[in-house]
């Protein structure tokens, strides 16, 4: 007997490559190619070719990467901190940690750009919205930033553009997060405002200011009522902006009750843990006068087709994909899955829940403060709600180690205090191992409550979470039926293929998610010493090693937590290395038309001035239009952005000339990391005369979208660029983009486990395959639909372009009708109008196998039958299957006048008969709902009865 020998990369190519050898050949035989390789050499340009294969070793066996992980895992040591400045250890309710956060039916969902198949996790936002509200006290929320320092300085540009003065400076409490300060000052600087820290009683000018920030609590535990401060800045034109810690809200007096006029912060302590500093979901809520203004995104309530309540995002005009440069933000990347959680972490509480999680809190911390009062140390403030300050003079150094030796980290602030942060977790245990390490060996928990600190005029005396989705009844079947028949309304990545162009909906594979929910990973505070959190060490130097000798760059920041916060900070380090050589009147940033939308957005945020350059008829940069422009703007020129492979689906030939072109002029190249799934192992940006990228980890590297969010955006450099990567956040000075010196952590083991499990062999194989997938798509779809654009050989590369244009003139079909069209065949539609307007962009990705992807085409097909049967005026133009698209249950029965079957409507070519998934809604009115803007819960009658 012959036993086959155990090939590693067999088993990688199993996980995360679709199609099998097979599969390839026949595929390949579609194409018209006799090798993978002779395909690749017919789509890449040779002079882009990287010389070397990756090598980082060999591809491990999915048990031996869930080992490495837990070796790596344990070299991180877990102690309780009570460190606070933002991050608070909480725990997450099993059943939302196996329905939700472990439960691929959420984590591998698309943004909810297609309502029709979103809406159970828009049901969820909108849960989100309404409890931002709530607590805050404000009529308009969105559905969650990135972390609290990027959400205040959000709040910041928002301030600016809502101010009713002329004024450049900002105000910012001295009582503020450091980490939220130090992004508050890099923001302010290439805009040209000023950032001032101080006493907001005793510094702060009204008139001087276009808005103020204050923390509520402070980071050192105090408690103020900020309504003087507020009226006065009103009285000068000037916003006030409150970042307010969600759980306090459930006992203290709200923001919008103290006059202000936005309201952000961290939902992290609602059930998402530490992580290392992420990721979580942030919040940002504003008075109804300002919905219009209001960054990121919102969800809204409309009516389909049939009249019935469907939710959806609204006012898309305000987004950065149309607005460009003149958007008021470039967010992209929301964190939709953290959001969810900490909605669902209210649901599962509710209001009397989430009151007696933070009364605890606050007990625990009065019995600590009294407990070190009582040994002699000097504790503030007098009224507090989780935080306290004590007073050590020489001792603290020795105080902290005492309580580190005691299992707990403190926070060190300034040289003779130490601040102690009490969260959801804390025990009596813990509050003993604190008074240990001040001394207080004897001192015993005393089970009597104490008297609340609390200031009694700012006592919550307002109700909040009043609809009945927070009472719902809380029995553990009724939770998990509600988060399954949310998770039953939406189609997710387990469901079907994501043909999403430039999107990048690859494989999430369960051994590469395992990980970040174990403890080693979830628990640790980001401002632990560097010596409990070596594993996390590690990990991410043995990533940004592998990432490097991916894309030819000399170093990589982690820090960026989203692709559009990845273009803000190359741009930055730009920006930084032309100051430091003396030139910073260089202001100019090339921009092709086909770029995507968040690009132009970053750059104004940098203080650049975006200069449009061409495309040419293949959809290539048009470098006549290059030259001309990087000329006429040789002294200012500071940067040209640029997306590889292009922005219409193509490997541009003349690229290398591109950044000739820009170096020549004096500026600096900046690569989009969003197609990066096409080069990876076949070409590297940093070789080709990039000096920048950003690497889209939710995409290319296997990090799931999570509906919208968690992302990771970390920057390659070149040498030149490494002194301004971004700087560490604690340090509270500019030049830090997140609140976290490494971004959202605690997710990055996902994408190491993908490197390791593949290795270099298997992620070359990947790119080759996704390639190939595509050009397979573009073949099957030929005569069909026109390709818009390809290559010189007549390929393209990992993704197409279809021009369905000519449909609304022969049919009165439009790209919208197609789209929803696909839904009922059980498909995600492609992306829609970009970057060309009334076309679909596929990108199938390489995990996807040859059964789903002809079952793709042949739905595409079908639907260009549905087309021509229009056409010829065998089938209505306003009276067909696609423009009643998508169907639903409720369309099998009742009155039927349409001139085709219920059978043509809900089973066409493509569906999977009993399997078939059914969306819940009919098409979504998009302009009545902007019309009629509901932002939150809607009316109660639609949950029956409150059940507490």
């Amino acid at each position: 007997m012959t036993i086959d020998k155990y090939d590693p990369y067999d088993f990688a190519n199993r996980r995360h490559i679709g199609p099998t050898t097979a599969e390839i050949g026949a595929m390949l035989n579609v194409v018209g190619a006799p090798t993978l390789q002779a395909l690749v050499d017919e789509t890449l340009p040779t002079n882009i070719r990287q010389a070397d294969d990756i090598e980082f070793g060999p591809p491990l066996t999915e048990r031996r990467v869930i080992e490495r992980m837990r070796e790596t895992a344990d070299k991180n040591r877990l102690l309780v901190s009570l460190i606070g400045q933002g991050y608070h250890g909480t725990t997450m309710p099993p059943i939302i940690q196996r329905n939700i956060f472990e439960n691929p039916a959420w984590y591998t969902a698309y943004s909810p750009y297609q309502p029709e198949i979103s809406q159970g996790r828009l049901e969820a936002l909108l849960n989100f919205q309404t409890l931002v509200c709530d607590l805050t006290g404000l009529g308009v929320a969105n559905a969650s930033l990135l972390d609290e320092a990027t959400a205040a300085a959000e709040a910041m540009g928002m301030a600016k553009r809502i101010a009713g003065n002329d004024a450049e400076t900002f105000f910012v409490d001295r009582d503020c997060l450091p980490q939220t300060i130090a992004v508050l000052r890099t923001r302010a600087a290439p805009l040209g405002w000023r950032v001032v820290v101080g006493d907001p009683f005793t510094d702060l000018d009204p008139t001087a200011v276009f808005g103020a920030l204050f923390q509520y609590p402070g980071v050192g535990g105090a408690i103020h009522d900020f309504s003087g401060p507020i009226a006065a800045l009103h009285e000068s034109g000037a916003v006030a902006v409150m970042a307010a810690d969600p759980l306090a809200l459930t006992l203290l007096k709200p923001p919008g009750e103290m006059g202000a006029d936005i309201a952000v912060g961290s939902m992290q302590r609602y059930g998402v843990p530490m992580g290392y500093g992420g990721p979580h979901a942030a919040y940002m809520a504003t008075r109804e006068a300002h919905k219009r203004t209001l960054p990121g995104r919102l969800v809204g309530v409309s009516i389909d087709a049939r009249g019935n309540r469907a939710y959806r995002l609204a006012l898309q005009t305000r987004e950065q994909h149309i607005r460009r440069e003149k958007a008021t933000s470039n967010i992209c990347t929301s964190q939709v899955l953290l959001a969810v959680i900490a909605s669902m972490y209210a649901v599962f509480h509710g209001p009397r829940g989430l009151r007696a999680v933070a009364g605890r809190v606050h007990r625990d911390a009065v019995r600590l403060a009294d407990g070190l009062s009582g040994l002699g140390f000097d504790v503030g403030p007098k009224a507090f709600f989780d935080t306290i300050t004590v007073e050590v003079g020489p001792f603290q150094g020795v105080i902290l180690a005492n309580a580190v030796a005691n299992g707990v980290n403190l926070r060190k602030v300034g040289t003779d205090c130490i601040g102690i942060t009490v969260d959801e977790r804390t025990r009596p245990d813990i509050l003993q191992a604190v008074w240990r390490a001040f001394g207080g060996d004897h001192i015993a928990y005393d089970e009597a409550w104490p008297e609340p600190r609390l200031p009694a005029d700012l006592v919550r005396t307002s109700d909040f979470l009043t609809h009945p989705i927070f009472h719902l009844n809380r029995a553990e079947s009724e939770m998990t039926r509600y988060m399954r028949r949310l998770a039953d309304r939406d189609l997710a990545l387990d469901r079907a293929m994501i043909p999403l162009g430039s999107c990048t909906m690859k494989l999430n594979a369960t051994a590469e998610m395992l990980p970040i929910s174990w403890p080693e990973f979830s628990e640790v505070h980001p401002f632990v010493p560097e010596d409990q959190a070596a594993g996390y060490r590690e990990l991410i130097d043995d990533l940004s090693r592998k990432l490097c000798e991916i894309t030819g760059y000399d170093a990589i920041s982690m820090q960026p937590n989203s692709g559009a916060q990845g273009e803000y900070a190359g741009l930055l380090a730009i920006r930084a290395y032309h100051l430091s050589w003396g030139d910073g009147h260089r202001d100019v940033c090339l921009i092709p038309s086909s770029a995507h939308g968040t690009n132009p957005a970053s750059a104004q945020m940098c203080g650049m001035r975006v200069v449009v350059v061409g495309a040419d008829p293949e959809g290539n940069v048009d470098l006549d239009d290059l030259r001309a422009k990087a000329e006429q703007h040789a002294d200012r020129l500071s940067a040209c952005m640029i997306t590889y492979p292009s922005t219409h689906g193509v490997f541009e030939e003349r690229v290398r000339e591109i950044c000739d072109i820009v170096h020549a002029h004096g500026g600096q190249v900046y690569l989009d990391g969003a197609n990066l799934n096409a080069l990876v192992g076949l070409a590297r940006p940093g070789d080709i005369g990039a000096d920048v990228s950003h690497l889209n980890l939710h995409k290319t590297f296997c990090i799931p979208h999570g509906g919208g969010g968690p992302g990771m955006g970390p920057i390659g450099v070149k040498a030149h660029l490494i002194p301004f990567l971004p700087s560490d956040p604690r340090m509270g000075e500019e030049g830090a983009v997140s609140a976290a010196p490494y971004g959202s952590a605690s997710i990055l083991p996902i994408s190491w486990s993908y490197c390791l499990l593949m290795g270099g062999r298997g992620l070359t194989q990947a790119t080759r395959v996704a390639i190939l997938n595509a050009n397979y798509i573009a073949k099957r779809l030929e005569g069909a639909y026109p390709v818009l654009y390809a290559g010189k050989n007549g390929r393209v590369a990992h993704e197409c372009i279809i021009d369905v244009r000519p449909f609304q003139k022969s049919a009165g079909i439009s790209v919208d009708d197609i789209a929803k069209r696909l839904i009922d065949c059980g498909f995600h539609p492609p992306t829609m109008s970009w970057p060309v307007a009334g076309t679909l962009m596929i990108e199938p990705t390489e995990s996807e196998t040859k059964g789903e992807i002809d079952r793709f085409c042949d739905a595409m097909l079908g639907i260009r039958e549905e087309i021509r049967a229009v056409e010829e005026s065998r089938v209505d133009r306003q009276n067909n299957p696609l423009k009643h698209a998508p169907h639903t249950v409720q369309d099998l029965v009742g009155p039927w006048e349409r001139p085709y079957s219920r059978e043509a409507a809900c089973f066409p070519v493509g569906a999977r008969g009993m399997d078939k998934y059914w969306p819940p809604v009919n098409r979504v009115d998009n302009a009545y709902g902007d019309r009629n803007l509901i932002c939150s819960c809607p009316p109660p009658e639609a949950f029956g009865e409150a059940a507490e």
